[in-house]
């Protein structure tokens, strides 16, 4: 049976051909004999080994035949329409590189034009774009240094590479195996997005990252290292070339642009995943050596949107899990929306893996951390009452219901008399207890009057605290009548139970996004596993944050110092122009991350597309009509083919096209609005997206999914950001309210794969620079 190899290459699947794809594939696994598939040699190939298969009348797969042992592998290239897949197969090449020896599938410069002269034959050649053969011409020798450039971004400019001191072609050639033409031309570019427009022309895909890397300032032996290219490919000198090859294929550094298929199961996976999810299953060595490293204790991963540590997060707990089939390993995020896209890409990577619902359970348990606290707490039954007193200050058992939401304004108006009118609003009131009250463990009046309030931003007097303390007192003494707590004091009282007990459900803890958690939640996660090897590891982007007020780790029992921090730069999901516009949005900020320190963000995409499309209107009703066209514009038309439909700048399917807005009151307004206008869009809350129609949903739910097309609407002054009204009392308050509003737009801009466009009526909104 031969063995398949699937190659990462850009939009090497048509979408409308998944069924046909699986079952061409499905049938070379088991043989390559049968006459139906058409394996077939192509003439005047430059690789001998390359070879065509007929997946139907219209389409065909380009494929590398390796023979070297008992049965054929076959390294799949991509499946095209019948004329693009031979003019493709004429001109790949599987082969060694030179230097380093890791497999590659070669292009010729000149493939990217032949593929659209293809694609639309009926349409006049363009002049050709020579920016590649002009930047070589510019490029700087070996004994030219590659010039220092700025690290700061500025709204309004283009940046240069951050090239590391006494780089060079010859260097990046000589000791990495990049392509000379391709270094030299990378070197060249000005900008940037010059180097992404390079970097789209590349012949190989490991390269472009390496590139990337290289230009965020990380060290030639550091890209090295990561890539593994001092790791030598372990051939015999007397292997014949497909043996050499074979044995390449299997090294580390192969494994960012090769995938083994092992079965029929995952080869489905990998196909339905299609484009959007092939970033996804190929993981840079850099990822995989996260997913497997063991850590002597806490590990912290950041990175901005796209950077990909949701799939690592994902991996590694597949990774804990196969290696011991007796882990315990929980996999948690701070909302259900997004525990459940956890779930669902744990069984796309591998459905033989079996979820666990109870604690303590040899497995994967995939839960937000808020039904975590809550199935501890009733875990516990009877046995919570002291863990209860210890948090809240009176024992008692019932605590699993939950607290409306008015408990806070009742409680203000019961109790609230002696505090100043300032201080007299739930922002003020429940970010007081959720930061000071909670975490300490606070019970007592005297208690409070001593606490430290390090970061609230308002000094309080004596007489201050006291009244603050009797309208938090006020608000536990209705939810003790009501048998109720939040779900902040659900996860403070999970944490003390557990850590009265010394009983820890689980083995392995691996927490995504966990920048929106605050201090009882990221309490509870240090107590959910004992102290030890591989026992937290957190994802994070203090970009991102758009639950909770600001945190440090080191606060909260968790320590990461000492080195265990790491952070992902390569944006493998949005294009360059659009992580340009959403990183201007955080440009008029200062972050900090986890830990307390600057966060900085010097992200690269290796993607190039249109730049975003800004459209200002007058009035709501010219907004949404304004919309509708953008909207049109965007479906796919049937006429076209897939292919004909990308490349007129289309969605794949309606429901990749996504309307984001500030909230749920202006997401029923856009699709009555737009219902009114003969556009049907379908509105998206807590339940799965549904196929059939673009989506409109607030920028919130949006968050940890993603779409080819994005239409920003309502981004407004006024809109965005909301009213910041109730947090005037406290500077601290207001401002990283503003910090949450601004990382707000920015989650929801880089939610677009492709292409973005951002609409508002009046003035605005100031995150617009």
């Amino acid at each position: 049976m031969p063995m398949l190899i699937l190659s990462k290459v850009k939009d090497g699947l048509d979408p409308s051909m998944k069924k046909k794809a699986y079952a061409f594939l499905e049938k070379l696994q088991e043989s390559d004999e049968p006459l139906g598939l058409h394996i077939e040699p192509i003439v005047g190939s430059v690789d001998p080994r390359v070879r065509t298969g007929r997946v139907d009348d219209k389409f065909r797969c380009v494929l590398f035949k390796i023979t070297a042992g008992d049965e054929p592998v076959y390294v799949v290239h991509g499946i095209w329409p019948h004329d693009k897949a031979n003019s493709i197969a004429e001109r790949v090449r599987l082969s060694m590189n030179p230097i380093n020896g890791v497999p590659e599938v070669e292009r010729v410069i000149d493939e990217i034009r032949a593929e659209a002269q293809v694609a639309t034959p009926a349409q006049s050649t363009p002049e050709p774009d020579r920016s590649f053969e002009l930047a070589v011409a510019h490029a700087p020798t070996s004994d030219v240094l590659v010039p220092e450039a700025t690290t700061s971004i500025e709204p309004e400019a283009e940046h240069a590479p951050r090239w590391p001191d006494g780089l060079t072609t010859d260097v990046l050639h000589g000791e990495l195996g990049i392509d000379a033409e391709l270094a030299a031309a990378a070197l060249a570019a000005p900008t940037d997005s010059a180097l992404v427009d390079v970097l789209d022309r590349a012949r190989v895909d490991w390269q472009i990252d390496a590139l990337l890397d290289l230009a965020t300032g990380t060290s030639v032996d550091q890209v090295r290292k990561t890539f593994h290219l001092d790791e030598p490919v372990p051939v015999a000198a007397d292997d014949d070339e497909d043996t050499r090859l074979l044995k390449a294929l299997e090294h580390p550094a192969a494994q960012a642009s090769f995938a083994w298929i092992e079965d029929n199961a995952e080869l489905r996976r990998i196909i339905e995943a299609g484009d959007l999810g092939a970033w996804r299953l190929f993981l840079h060595p850099e990822q995989r050596a996260y997913v497997e490293g063991d850590r002597r204790g806490t590990f912290r991963l950041s990175g901005g949107a796209g950077t990909g540590k949701t799939v690592v997060a994902i991996h590694r707990a597949r990774h804990l899990a196969t290696r011991d089939a007796s882990a315990r390993i929980l996999l948690t995020t701070f909302t259900r929306n997004l525990a459940d896209d956890l779930a669902s890409g744990v069984r796309q990577l591998d459905d033989s893996i079996e979820l666990q619902s109870k604690l303590g359970v040899p497995g994967i348990h995939v839960k937000g951390i808020d039904q975590v606290a809550w199935a501890v707490v009733q875990m516990a039954r009877d046995g919570i009452a002291d863990a209860v007193a210890e948090v809240l200050g009176v024992a008692r058992t019932n605590v699993l219901k939950a607290s409306p939401d008015t408990l806070w304004q009742e409680a203000i108006d019961d109790a609230g008399g002696d505090l100043p009118r300032e201080l007299a609003t739930r922002a003020f009131l429940e970010a007081e207890y959720t930061q000071i009250v909670l975490p300490s463990r606070i019970t007592s009046p005297t208690a409070y009057l001593r606490a430290r309030r390090v970061g609230r931003g308002v000094a309080l007097d004596r007489a201050k605290r006291v009244a603050v303390w009797n309208v938090i007192e006020a608000y536990r003494a209705k939810a003790r009548a009501l048998d109720s707590t939040d779900f902040v004091e659900k996860a403070a009282i999970a944490a003390a139970w557990l850590d009265v007990r010394g009983q820890r459900p689980f083995d392995h803890v691996i927490v995504d996004e966990a920048q929106d958690l605050e201090p009882s939640r990221l309490h509870l996660l240090r107590a959910l596993v004992a102290e030890g090897p591989n026992d937290l590891f957190i994802c994070e982007d203090s970009h991102q944050r758009i639950y909770g007020q600001k945190v440090v780790l080191s606060h909260c029992g968790i320590n990461v110092r000492g080195g265990r921090s790491r952070r992902l730069t390569l944006n493998y999901r949005t294009t360059a122009q659009n992580l340009s516009w959403a990183m201007r949005v955080l440009s008029g900020a200062d972050w900090t991350d986890l830990e307390g320190e600057d966060e900085k963000h010097t992200y690269h995409s290796a993607r190039s597309g249109p730049e975003p499309r800004l459209v200002p209107t007058g009035s709501v009703s010219e907004e949404l009509k304004a919309a509708k066209d953008v909207l049109v514009s965007w479906l796919p038309d049937a006429a076209l083919s897939p292919e004909e439909n990308r490349l007129a700048g289309r969605a794949p399917t309606p429901e990749a096209i996504a309307v984001l807005v500030r909230d749920k009151y202006r997401r029923e307004a856009v699709v009555s609005g737009l219902s009114e206008l003969g556009f049907e869009a379908r509105s998206v809350d807590r339940e799965s997206v549904r196929p059939g129609k673009p989506l409109v949903m607030t920028m919130h739910r949006a968050k940890g999914l993603e779409f080819t097309h994005v239409l920003l609407f309502g981004i407004a002054e006024g809109a965005v950001p909301r009213s910041l009204k109730d947090y005037d009392v406290s500077e601290a308050d207001r401002a990283d309210a503003l910090l949450r509003e601004r990382a707000l737009v920015y989650v929801a801009s880089t939610r677009a794969r492709d292409v973005l466009a951002v609409t508002w009526s009046g003035e605005k909104s100031q995150f617009l620079v």
